[in-house]
């Protein structure tokens, strides 16, 4: 009895397997007999809303998963037949049902697209997308979705929201192009990822890579309430770029509605923001570029504005805070701010926005302006420590503006050399050329350091004094700045000491006659009373309308041209005791006149060569040094 119940089982599980074997064994006869291919392409197009159509026979494969393997798929617009399809693929592999097969149905749960080209378009938003579909599963869905958002915009009833399966979307080497004068122009290509949505009530994941203009991008989005945010509500967005050049990444939510919005916490890194103003292709020359650059903020987006507040801005290291606001105007980024910083490069900060050469770079070159054309700035800087060049500052207050051809950076305020410092940079673009103006004003400075940071080491009285300088020309390259720039300067010196002039050593050997070098008597110093010297400025030469130094004794004083260009010197001077009226030259057609006969003691010069090595040559001989 035992071993009749035994054969009947084993009898029973030999039928069975045999029941299966001859099941899967006839899955390919009924898949290509009853899932033909149009059954194929009309549950894709019910599933995507598109017009499926498939040019090669299926092929069905149950080992090691039963899936379908369609080649040259197409996915279009029912409404545009002329138009080229959205969606191309070489092949799409489609895991089914094995259950849904044997009773007729096609039914699956991950589609994977093998080489497909999007064809996308660029929206009003600037965005490229590609068309959107006019039926199809997920059009209802998010129909019915917006129908449950619009009842209660704040709080939609999530129960009432369409269950209906997705699944996961797969793609490989694929591209995206969009048709620029009727011709394909590749956007990204060597797309690879997946989309990762099981229901339409569920939440979704999308994760991708590929190359984006020559660089290896990856991009990540996730919300746990996609159809809410399809349908126009707020959801919650976990979006994450990352490429070499940047990247930016945002937690918070969003809306996709008519008045679509973002809030929440959002970072944005770069290495070098040179490399990211050309690899985004903005427009926007980047002559200087800042290298790291950091930001991390709340941010409020809506309607092409974007407020970003408790800002931290990290610039090659140096932090700050503030709050930033960028919007569009005219087709134009607008940004507008305050930012903070414990220390601040400007020249750095300055050239990112400017034509401004930065340090180590050649700076004789064209000067590119256009950048004024493609933005408009305006920002409020502070500093409590900064740097310009070999210039330190303290306590800065500055702008930067940039408007309609017009480029400026002021320093309205700032601590140096031991008193205050003002000064000015702006380009300003015209019809008839760029026009460049820098001004300069030093107010109660020490001279000696001020001089040393200015390249001017030789003769400058060290105390406390005042400079103004005020430069203004044509500024189609740095050059020419300089070489036709018309201007003033001007500076008042109180007491301190003239370095680098033994005067009684000078009046000797200019009593003596014959020429002889400054630097044969600079191992000295004058103690002064005081000095002014005024100049206005020509085609980059420097005439001295009054230069005067006074002494306990003696009265110096000059006249004549200065090159700052060529660093040419055609100077006439002349040293008078004190109480005694000067006889300077009369100017006679622009050139400096031979000074008239010296009155009794006063010692005539010339002064010629360069501001590195000036030469003397006397003119007569008169008041001696003992």
């Amino acid at each position: 009895m035992r071993s009749s119940l035994i054969r009947r089982g084993v009898w029973a599980i030999g039928v069975a397997v045999l029941v299966i074997a001859l099941a899967v064994a006839a899955l390919p006869l009924i898949a290509s007999t009853r899932i033909v291919r149009d059954r194929i392409a009309w549950e894709l197009s019910a599933w995507s809303g598109f017009r499926v159509t498939i040019d090669g026979s299926p092929r069905i494969e149950v080992w090691p998963k039963f899936r379908a393997i369609l080649s040259d798929v197409t996915l279009s617009q029912w409404t545009e037949t002329e138009m080229p399809p959205v969606v191309e693929a070489d092949r799409v592999e489609v895991d089914l049902s094995a259950m849904a097969a044997l009773q007729g149905d096609v039914a699956f749960s991950t589609a994977r697209l093998v080489r497909p080209t999007i064809r996308v378009q660029r929206t009003a938003s600037g965005f490229y997308l590609p068309p959107l579909p006019t039926g199809g599963r997920i059009t209802r869905s998010i129909d019915t979705a917006r129908g449950v958002v619009s009842a209660n915009p704040q709080k939609p009833d999530l129960g009432r929201l369409p269950s209906d399966p997705f699944g996961t979307v797969e793609f490989r080497d694929g591209r995206v192009v969009t048709s620029i004068d009727g011709k394909d122009t590749e956007i990204l290509s060597s797309l690879n990822g997946q989309v990762n949505w099981e229901a339409m009530n569920s939440d979704a994941s999308l994760t991708a890579t590929g190359i984006w203009r020559g660089e290896s991008v990856q991009l990540d989005f996730s919300s746990a309430k996609p159809l809410v945010l399809f349908a126009g509500g707020a959801a919650p967005v976990t979006l994450s770029f990352k490429a070499a050049p940047a990247i930016f990444s945002f937690d918070g939510t969003a809306s996709m509605s008519d008045n679509a919005y973002l809030d929440g916490q959002a970072k944005f890194l770069a290495p070098s923001l040179r490399r990211v103003l050309e690899w985004s292709q903005a427009g926007i020359a980047p002559g200087a570029a800042i290298g790291a650059v950091s930001v991390s903020s709340k941010v409020n987006a809506s309607a092409g504005r974007a407020k970003f507040e408790n800002t931290t801005v990290t610039l090659n290291n140096n932090p700050g805070m503030g709050a930033l606001d960028f919007s569009f105007a005219e087709g134009r980024p607008v940004i507008a701010g305050t930012l903070a910083f414990d220390t601040l490069d400007l020249r750095s900060f300055l050239s990112a926005f400017t034509p401004v050469s930065p340090t180590g770079e050649a700076g004789l070159g064209d000067i590119d302006t256009s950048f004024a054309d493609r933005i408009n700035l305006d920002l409020r800087l502070s500093a409590a420590h900064a740097n310009a060049g070999p210039v330190q500052l303290a306590d800065v207050a500055a702008t930067a503006q940039v408007k309609n051809g017009l480029a400026v950076f002021d320093i309205s305020d700032a601590s140096a050399f031991n008193g205050n410092i003002q000064s000015s940079l702006r380009f300003d673009r015209k019809p008839e050329g760029t026009q460049v103006e820098m001004r300069l004003l030093a107010s109660d400075v020490d001279t000696g350091a001020f001089a040393t940071a200015a390249g001017m080491t030789r003769l400058v009285p060290a105390g406390t004094g005042t400079v103004s300088v005020i430069l203004k020309g044509p500024g189609k390259a740095w050059n020419s700045i300089f070489e036709n720039a018309d201007g003033s300067f001007s500076a008042t010196f109180g007491p301190g000491t003239l370095n680098g002039l033994d005067l009684p050593a000078f009046l000797k050997r200019n009593q003596q006659g014959g020429f002889f070098a400054l630097n044969d008597v600079a191992n000295g110093s004058l103690p002064i009373d005081g000095a002014e010297i005024k100049a206005s400025i020509s085609k980059g030469v420097a005439r001295l309308d009054k230069a005067e130094i006074n002494a306990q004794k003696y009265k110096i004083w000059l006249s004549g041209i200065a090159s700052y260009v060529g660093r040419g010197l055609a100077l006439s001077g002349g040293v008078v005791p004190n109480g005694q009226p000067a006889q300077q030259p009369q100017q006679t057609n622009g050139q400096a006149a031979s000074p008239p006969p010296p009155p009794p003691n006063q010692s005539l010069f010339f002064v010629g060569g360069n501001w590195s090595a000036p030469f003397i040559s006397p003119i007569a001989p008169g008041v001696s040094g003992q």
